[in-house]
């Protein structure tokens, strides 16, 4: 059974489509890429996922004990959120606050299971630093912390190593990966690096503004939409976008 099930879906801003029958699952376990030109409506899918903007057609259905609101989401960081004013623990404890309801202040166990993933991914020293004083590759670490304490088994990622230098990088995607391949959670990543996507993703789903490839990672890169972005990112060309 799929933990989200995208059926013939298409997302706009105002009259214009930004992707248009979108039909792909998620599975338990997958490690799923979404790639495609910058403005082809990679993060505008997402968003839809989410629920955070409305379909024009199609369903997006959840199951196999995923909730929409019950879903682990690092979304792109702006300038403002790196500013944020707040010690680690309370950034990561935050992600526990849908599973709250009324609830005036967190649990016992909501905390156990915000050091128990700050732990996870190595960060527990940081527990009382404040979240502004970090580095990059130190708060992507912290809001995936975050992401884990909203969902345990399905994470959506939103071009999570953008700004990140290379070394950060590497570290980051090696902790994603393990996640899934040792703890069995669900990543549905937008990257906007085909490289590191057919690196460590088990199935593709390439878009551009319509569905162009869902599949393997292995099958990707024999087809002709796979064969001709990767030969595109080696020689790259400027030129327009779609809204993303």
């Amino acid at each position: 059974m799929a933990q989200i099930s995208c059926n013939n879906v298409s997302i706009g801003y105002d009259r214009r489509l930004a992707v248009e029958d979108i039909s792909f699952d998620v599975r338990s376990g997958d490690y799923i890429c979404i790639v495609g030109e910058n403005g082809s409506g990679k993060s505008t899918l997402m968003k839809g996922i989410l629920g955070l903007l409305p379909l024009k057609s199609g369903v997006i259905a959840f199951g196999d004990g995923v909730k929409q609101n019950k879903v682990g989401y690092l979304p792109q960081q702006t300038i403002v959120q790196r500013d944020f004013p707040a010690s680690v623990f309370e950034v990561v404890l935050s992600g526990c606050l849908n599973s709250r309801g009324l609830k005036p202040f967190y649990s016992v166990r909501e905390k156990k299971t915000a050091l128990e993933n700050m732990e996870q991914l190595g960060i527990e020293e940081l527990k009382n630093k404040s979240y502004k004083a970090l580095s990059g590759g130190q708060q992507q670490r912290v809001l995936l912390a975050r992401a884990l304490c909203a969902a345990e088994t399905l994470l959506v990622l939103d071009e999570p190593v953008t700004g990140l230098d290379p070394i950060a990088t590497a570290d980051l995607y090696a902790l994603i990966e393990k996640l899934n391949k040792e703890k069995g959670v669900t990543v549905l990543m937008v990257s906007h690096d085909v490289y590191s996507a057919v690196e460590h993703a088990d199935k593709i789903l390439h878009i551009n503004g319509g569905m162009e490839f869902f599949g393997t990672t292995a099958d990707y890169k024999n087809s002709a939409p796979g064969v001709r972005f990767l030969r595109k990112k080696q020689n790259p060309s400027v030129g327009g976008g779609r809204h993303d």
